[in-house]
């Protein structure tokens, strides 16, 4: 132990002969560190943000027919599911299960008399809907549904309310497709209307309740269960335990239905997989070149040592030492910066601007212990290696040949 101090001690004496050169290599290496650690830190709470807004908009688990998932329906709810106040009693009786929230999706004509167009619809239990997901829409005007109203409900995303100059309180009609493949229409009113922040869903989406949807489709069907447990790393074991328990039922996980959060996260995946690779490729060319002006500077000096008897693994080990002190002088200052970044966007919050949204959402930076440690030690690895191999062909030189360099 004590020897190694000694190398230790002999290695930080000698970075400080030519301080401003250690000290660039050192700031690259802070820099690069930094870099990586809030790129990953910005990946890793994009994942975590995207994995919390699919859970929370379909469930955990979604339960449904196996036709539901892997074939598209002719008529409305031809693939649904029958039987579903059977089927939410016993999801309930499980622990894990904190919540089951019916959809009956389907799609339609929505007319205000003068003008009909186009709408995505789903029916939900408006008491628990709202309730268990928290804000997943901004309503912009009048209330949420209700399911003790009057008169059937409907909200609209705002761009189609603009569209057919809807309002809160004014009556509409909603036409569809029954489930025998006979035209259905029911007048609802507009309680509220809402934006999802994404133009596109604004433009045709509409709520109403479920038994709303199920008499304007002629059914006691609904599309899906959407389960919702009570933690999200108990998603796999509560897929296969109730695969296990209804397996004429099709369960699938929020992962599975998520197709946004796996494009992102592969593509994040490759843009910050290829920018860790430039920016380890920049700190090993760096810390090289400054090694490499070290060891052609003290060659006749190494010489000596090995003249007095010094073994090249013993100067091989000095000299991989001064490289991995720099990277862990620059490793320890990046992770400081990053962290100091990480939290001041907590304080003073920066909005991003969202590609194919009309509001944006704030930037955050994880911060992960793990992701701190190993970028640390892969920095300190980086330097050490680019040291050892700079160096080697010198420690190696005969001794005559090392002490007669000009």
């Amino acid at each position: 132990m004590k020897t190694w101090l000694i190398w230790l001690k002999f290695a930080w004496q000698n970075t400080l002969r030519n301080r401003r050169r250690s000290l660039v290599t050192a700031a690259i290496a802070a820099l690069g560190s930094a870099a990586i650690l809030l790129a990953s830190g910005f990946a890793l709470y994009t994942y975590e943000s995207l994995a919390e807004a699919t859970a929370r908009d379909s469930g955990h688990l979604v339960l449904g027919t196996p036709a539901h998932f892997s074939s598209d329906e002719e008529i409305p709810l031809q693939h649904g599911l029958s039987q579903v106040n059977r089927l939410r009693a016993t999801l309930l009786a499980d622990e894990r299960v904190r919540h089951v929230l019916p959809r009956v999706a389907f799609t339609g004509l929505i007319s205000n008399g003068d003008k009909s167009t186009v709408m995505l619809a789903a029916g939900i239990d408006p008491d628990s809907e709202f309730a268990v997901k928290g804000p997943f829409l901004t309503l912009t005007a009048g209330t949420l549904l209700t399911a003790d109203a009057a008169r059937p409900q409907a909200m609209l995303g705002a761009d189609l309310a603009r569209s057919l100059k809807a309002r809160p309180g004014d009556g509409l009609t909603l036409l569809a497709s029954t489930t025998e493949g006979a035209m259905n229409a029911m007048d609802v009113t507009v309680a509220g209307v809402f934006t999802t922040g994404v133009p596109e869903v604004d433009k045709r989406m509409v709520y109403t309740s479920v038994d709303t949807a199920q008499r304007l489709l002629v059914t006691d069907k609904v599309s899906s269960l959407g389960v919702f447990l009570d933690r999200m790393d108990a998603t796999d074991s509560a897929r296969q335990r109730l695969a296990a328990q209804f397996p004429e039922l099709s369960v699938h996980s929020w992962e599975q239905e998520a197709v946004f959060y796996q494009a992102v996260r592969n593509l994040y995946n490759r843009i910050f997989g290829a920018l860790g690779i430039i920016i380890a490729v920049i700190v090993v060319f760096v810390v090289a070149n400054a090694m490499a002006m070290a060891i052609i500077e003290r060659t006749r000096e190494i010489g000596a040592l090995r003249a007095l008897g010094t073994l090249p693994r013993q100067v091989l080990l000095m000299l991989g030492l001064e490289g991995a002190l720099l990277g862990s002088l620059g490793a320890a200052v990046g992770a400081l910066l990053a962290l100091a970044a990480s939290l001041l966007l907590y304080v003073f919050p920066v909005d991003m601007p969202p590609p194919g949204r009309t509001t944006g959402y704030p930037l955050h930076v994880t911060i992960d212990p793990t992701l701190y440690a190993l970028t640390m030690l892969a920095m300190i690895a980086l330097t050490l290696m680019a040291s050892l191999a700079v160096a080697r062909k010198t420690v190696h030189l005969p001794v005559v040949d090392a002490l007669a360099h000009t």
